[in-house]
């Protein structure tokens, strides 16, 4: 049976010769950023992929297709668009089947990126094990998706509003290989020092990309989560945003915000308690991200055998 994907000429033409290719996801775009912050990040990360040697293949849900890289039209229309869906695997298909607009979470980008080909994704901060989980059960699937699709994720780490030590918990329990790129301690999304030791380490994307292709070769379902530490110049120290963090946690409580609204509210709230710092710190993440991923990418391409 066909899929319902749709390719990007620029993502067409690099699939046909063999280039290496990063993933995006779009709820940074319809989720994490106001406009026209969105729309102008989205646009430096593709050009920073493209500057560092890869094709970027934004990924969204647009007209009963999955796209595979977005024109700029369709960027523009996406980072101004109202009640987008924002999917994980459980409400792809329906979105899908039912014409929705929906931008996709790490999972959902993960589960695209593996239907068409793509080895490498970019991205902030993975979603995991909510503060109060313990009661609230409210973990994310990106963590479940990390162990059953092989798409290596290039991230800042989780993101700071989480619980990092369950976490990190719940992710060797999944059997997710948790790589920090450079240094001994797990980074957290805005700050580079969590407190937390790397699982693993490696300083070179030769060897993160042979880590990928030797998963698959063992037959080694899931993928591999890369925590690249923010650049020290852009970090918001520990000292500084925890105690922001723990305020827009005690207000999401106090009004009752749950679910899949949690962390936009969360994002919002600490973008103005710092004034927003939080998202210059993003931006800055995320092109970070974005660089290794391209290297990371492009040693895969050179690794993989012909065939």
């Amino acid at each position: 049976m066909t899929l319902p994907l749709a390719f990007a000429p620029e993502v067409l033409e690099a699939r046909a010769r063999g280039a290496p290719i990063v993933a995006l996801e779009s709820t940074i775009i319809t989720h994490g950023m106001p406009f026209p912050q969105n729309v102008a990040t989205a646009a430096r990360v593709e050009a920073e992929l493209r500057a560092h040697g890869a094709v970027p293949a934004t990924i969204a849900v647009l007209d009963r297709r999955i796209r595979i890289g977005l024109t700029e039209a369709q960027l523009h229309a996406l980072g101004q668009a109202q009640s987008v869906a924002k999917l994980s695997r459980a409400d792809l298909a329906a979105c899908l089947a039912t014409g929705g607009t929906g931008a996709t979470t790490v999972a959902a980008t993960m589960i695209c990126a593996h239907l068409a080909g793509i080895a490498v994704f970019a991205t902030g901060g993975i979603g995991g094990v909510h503060r109060g989980a313990e009661t609230s059960f409210d973990i994310s699937a990106d963590l479940r998706e990390l162990a059953q699709t092989p798409v290596t994720v290039v991230a800042a780490g989780a993101k700071a509003i989480l619980d990092l030590p369950k976490t990190l918990e719940v992710l060797e329990t999944l059997g997710v290989p948790v790589i920090v790129h450079g240094q001994d301690e797990f980074p957290a999304f805005w700050s580079r020092a969590s407190g937390l030791k790397a699982p693993l380490r490696m300083d070179a994307p030769a060897a993160i990309a042979a880590a990928h292709l030797l998963r698959a070769r063992l037959g080694l379902p899931g993928g591999q989560l890369v925590a690249n530490p923010i650049p020290a110049a852009a970090e918001i120290p520990r000292e500084v945003i925890v105690p922001h963090i723990e305020a827009a946690l005690a207000e999401a409580a106090a009004l009752g915000i749950a679910a899949k609204a949690v962390t936009p509210f969360l994002l919002e709230r600490i973008f103005a308690l710092t004034e927003g710092r939080s998202l210059a710190a993003n931006i800055a993440l995320v092109l970070n991200n974005a660089r290794l991923a391209a290297a990371i990418a492009q040693e895969i391409a050179r690794q993989r055998p012909p065939g």
